[in-house]
């Protein structure tokens, strides 16, 4: 998770079951900032929550094969989606919705009992090749269900930062549970951000200027027990099973959100290949190891 250190004028609250953080270099512009932010994230979740019954992600799975119109949002969202799952070779894969409920992941978070063991279930085997689709609709094989926590928060954070931005003229810096952009003018100094996953581990303190982002993807947070074994929501779509826990923590920083969510979340997948890998895309990052050791390289923006 990351948190800003600093603050001209800021709020902070409770959504998707992490914690959200606004702040703008203009502190009369904040009461707009955070209209425009919920209404974004109001929009994502309508179109995107698994927990949502109502959500078009749930339409399309009861869509049973057939091809479905998609609202603009989604399809903004899958356009995502599809960019991260063809950048990271599949590793970071929109279809493994029915992966992590058969790993026990069929609810919020917070209403999921980490200390209660969950009882396995079978996942449909798919992968991103079979979504059809063409900006306005989409097709999925019957059984399908779309997941796309692992970029759609992203995508939130930076459409709701350029929005904030476009509508007070205001700098501003969106946190959505360490899903981090900014736009516009910056406090003196940049955006002073701590990067730390959980309280115990290594803290990092980084300064962000202007159209950047930064993710987090963590193997130590979102966990339960299923069958013995204490899982996580990072799931590697070549085995349907959760990534290997080499990393507790890859942080990356890029010039968006979506883009550093996305290498972040192939990173974990990857495993002991990752530094490798993301060394070669040339961004800034930093691996937190099972024995809480820091691995910085290209560059990370610590202070």
């Amino acid at each position: 998770m990351s948190s800003t250190l600093v603050s001209p004028g800021q709020a902070q609250w409770s959504r998707w079951s992490t914690d959200m953080h606004l702040l703008v270099t203009r502190p009369a512009a904040l009461a707009e900032a955070r209209a425009v932010v919920d209404a974004e994230l109001d929009a994502v979740e309508i179109a995107a929550s698994r927990f949502r019954p109502d959500s078009e992600i749930c339409a399309l799975a009861a869509a049973d094969g057939a091809r479905t119109p998609v609202s603009p949002v989604l399809a903004d969202l899958l356009e995502a989606a599809l960019a991260a799952a063809s950048l990271t070779d599949g590793d970071v894969d929109p279809t493994v919705g029915s992966a992590l409920i058969a790993l026990g992941y069929d609810r919020d978070i917070d209403q999921l009992d980490p200390a209660h063991p969950r009882v396995a279930s079978v996942s449909i085997r798919s992968d991103w090749s079979m979504v059809e689709f063409d900006g306005r609709s989409v097709r999925l094989p019957a059984g399908v269900l779309l997941d796309l926590g692992a970029t759609a928060k992203a995508v939130a954070a930076d459409r709701g930062a350029k929005l904030v931005y476009e509508r007070t003229g205001s700098g501003v810096l969106v946190n959505l549970g360490g899903d981090v952009a900014t736009v516009g003018p910056t406090p003196e100094g940049g955006w002073r951000v701590l990067v730390q996953d959980t309280d115990d581990d290594p803290a990092s303190h980084v300064v962000l200027g202007d159209g950047a982002g930064l993710a987090t993807s963590s193997t130590c947070r979102r966990r339960w027990w299923r069958d013995g074994d204490i899982v996580h929501h990072i799931i590697d779509p070549r085995t349907g099973q959760s990534a290997d826990p080499v990393w507790r923590s890859v942080s990356i920083a890029a010039s968006n959100c979506l883009a550093a969510n996305t290498i972040s979340t192939a990173a974990i997948i990857r495993g002991r290949r990752a530094p490798d890998w993301v060394a070669a895309l040339g961004v800034p990052a930093r691996f937190v190891d099972r024995a809480g050791e820091v691995r910085i390289q290209g560059g990370w923006p610590q202070t």
